[in-house]
């Protein structure tokens, strides 16, 4: 079985800044179940106009910041996971859809991380907080870091089974996506 990992550059004003402080090119990280990317889990804006918005998101290449970013870049990855992890992701994704009210984008936590302050706050992540916790809780990888310390390199630092499938602008992937199926 195969998941998805996708880290990206959108040109927000927050990707801005976090790419100015981490020195590195993808700050955002999503992860899909399926290769179309249609639904991609993560922590990010609610309402793309509204960089205050933040909460658990189900993001769409084709929608959302990506479409009203057509400059946004991408890198994908495929990754290799047994049947016990899917399912284990797929249940831990459910509720987390199920509680999307209540989950909040972690503001606080992401500026606690760069100043090396461990903050962990109930009901609210950023991206990369809640990709190592979903990666960690299903067993895809093992690491001793904190969750609320990870950084997008950490991520597939910490990934054995896993393959670079694309990088490039979001469009593109889209456009020879949908062009194959």
């Amino acid at each position: 079985m195969e998941i998805y990992l996708v880290f990206s550059k959108t040109g927000t004003w927050l990707s801005r800044l976090l790419r100015f402080v981490l020195k590195k090119k993808y700050v955002h990280v999503s992860i899909s179940l399926d290769d179309k990317l249609n639904n991609m889990y993560s922590f990010g804006r609610v309402n793309p106009n509204n960089p205050f918005s933040g909460g658990f998101v189900i993001e769409d290449l084709r929608e959302g910041v990506f479409k009203k970013n057509p400059e946004s870049e991408c890198i994908v990855y495929k990754i290799k996971v047994t049947e016990d992890q899917y399912q284990k992701m797929l249940s831990e994704l459910e509720v987390y859809e199920k509680n999307q009210k209540i989950l909040k984008y972690n503001f606080l936590g992401l500026v606690a991380s760069g100043l090396n302050i461990r903050l962990k706050r109930k009901n609210r992540y950023f991206c990369t907080q809640f990709a190592s916790i979903l990666f960690l809780e299903t067993g895809v990888f093992e690491s001793q870091k904190h969750p609320e310390f990870f950084k997008p390199i950490d991520i597939i630092d910490n990934m054995n089974n896993y393959e670079e499938i694309f990088e490039g602008y979001v469009t593109d992937y889209v456009n020879n996506y949908d062009k194959m199926n």
